[in-house]
């Protein structure tokens, strides 16, 4: 019943993940014979739980290769997330087919406003995005490498308090 159920859902053969009640299937493929799936609600990657469309930061398609940049959460600054992007990821692709659209459409479309803020030693882009799932928007602060993290913390709190 396995080949039922990939063909019901859109699942690549070997996906042991398990989708929510309201989560649907966008596009699959395989990478390196792993599933790599998305969905309504994010990216299925290979050996990993799903990354919510609101926690890539940046997905890039080469012809080849899927390669992603994943945020996580580093703290709270009144309202607004914090984020610190990851280490890249590349994902090699066998037949592709709609995924890397997919991921595009999603991603971007996660995206309500966004603005770009300079500080010492850098910059900081705050994010209006929706996160599959929920009502409503949230606030994510992504700041560059080297600028002092209090001084993201306090523009961010300002920023938060202003927008509530």
């Amino acid at each position: 019943m396995s080949w039922l159920r990939r063909r019901l859902t859109g699942l690549p053969e070997g996906f042991a993940g398990q989708l929510a009640a309201n989560e649907s299937v966008a596009a699959s493929c395989t990478s390196g014979g792993e599933p790599v799936v998305a969905t309504s609600l994010g990216l299925w990657l290979p050996g990993e739980e799903r990354l919510g469309w609101h926690l890539v930061s940046k997905a890039t398609w080469d012809g080849n290769a899927l390669t992603v940049v994943a945020a996580a959460t580093s703290g709270t600054a009144g309202t607004a997330v914090l984020l610190t992007d990851q280490p890249p990821r590349r994902y090699p692709l066998e037949n592709p087919g709609k995924l890397p659209e997919a991921v595009q459409r999603r991603v971007t479309g996660s995206i309500v406003d966004r603005h770009r803020h300079e500080l010492p030693g850098g910059g900081v882009w705050f994010i209006k995005r929706r996160v599959p799932g929920q009502d409503g928007t949230i606030l994510q602060v992504r700041a560059d490498a080297g600028v002092d993290p209090a001084a993201v913390a306090k523009l961010a709190a300002q920023v938060s308090a202003r927008l509530h």
